[in-house]
């Protein structure tokens, strides 16, 4: 292990590399990266790298976006099989209907989705900003794209019409209401926190609705020492590194996405070696996704 961390750190001095993970990577993996975050504060900060290779320890979309934001750097996603299920249940043709079918509707899609389709939407957010997107964008009518858990949710707080795809995170329909009651019943202090994405039953019992980012702000913004905690377990390795006197129960051991446990110590190193699998984008689909990311970015 300790010959594995010192190669990886010679090699990303040698490459002029940053290392991006997200949060629902392996402890492992999160440890010898350079910045950890949700998909908002990975976009921010691939926007913002001045290294000439970024390997990025997420998914495929993840990756696709630091590429779209910087086409004259190297972007490695060590694992090209670490995909997201969620982003392939929409297709271009999808939403070319749901556009023609809702005329006066302007299209926002989550940041799960593939170049293509933030290619063919206005504006794109995560689960962080969603909310404050859909209040902002000129239009009352809205097509929000592909997950229909955070549409259902940021549909309860705006009076915007919502026209929403019934696409769903496999990881996070998981998550059930009666494992948090279980839990909450044994720990009666403790504050549950739960991603948008997690089904509307589960939503309705937690006392806090958050990204992973928020997450992680808000466990340290409370005094409370106990959090059941409703997203991939992933988190659960920052929260407790970040939080040490505090306690973090995932509402099952069973929350794991595979594709983002498909990053291993072993494939960042050979990715820094080798300089591949290297992630394009084609200029006339970057272009245009830029656009969505880059208006994305700009709500704070």
């Amino acid at each position: 292990m300790n010959d594995i961390l010192k190669e990886i750190k010679k090699l990303k001095e040698e490459k002029g590399a940053v290392i991006l993970a997200h949060n629902y990577q392996r402890g492992e993996v999160q440890d010898i990266a350079d910045f950890v975050g949700d998909s908002l504060e990975l976009s921010r900060c691939a926007a913002k790298t001045n290294a000439k290779v970024i390997i990025f320890c997420g998914v495929h979309f993840m990756a696709e976006v630091a590429k779209i934001l910087n086409p004259e750097k190297k972007v490695i996603l060590p694992d090209l099989k670490a995909g997201c299920p969620l982003a392939n249940m929409i297709k271009l043709e999808d939403l070319n209907k749901l556009k023609e079918e809702n005329p006066r509707a302007k299209v926002i899609c989550y940041i799960n989705t593939s170049a293509e389709i933030k290619a063919n939407s206005d504006i794109c957010c995560t689960s962080s900003n969603a909310l404050k997107v859909v209040e902002r964008i000129d239009a009352e009518e809205i097509i929000f794209i592909p997950d229909m858990n955070l549409g259902s949710f940021v549909s309860k707080n705006t009076k915007k019409k919502m026209i929403i795809w019934q696409g769903f995170c496999p990881t996070h329909i998981w998550i059930k209401k009666e494992d948090i009651l279980r839990l909450k019943e044994k720990y009666r202090d403790a504050i549950v926190m739960v991603h948008p994405e997690c089904l509307p039953d589960v939503v309705e019992i937690a006392d806090y609705v958050l990204s992973t980012g928020g997450m992680l702000k808000k466990a340290k913004e409370l005094e409370s020492k106990r959090f059941i905690i409703g997203t991939e377990n992933g988190i659960i390795h920052r929260l407790k590194k970040e939080n040490p006197s505090k306690e973090f129960y995932p509402v099952s051991n069973k929350i794991i996405c595979p594709n983002m446990k498909r990053i291993t110590l072993k494939k960042v190193l050979n990715s820094l070696k080798n300089l591949k699998p290297e992630i394009n984008v084609e200029e006339n689909i970057r272009i245009k996704a830029k656009v969505a990311i880059d208006k994305m970015l700009e709500v704070v």
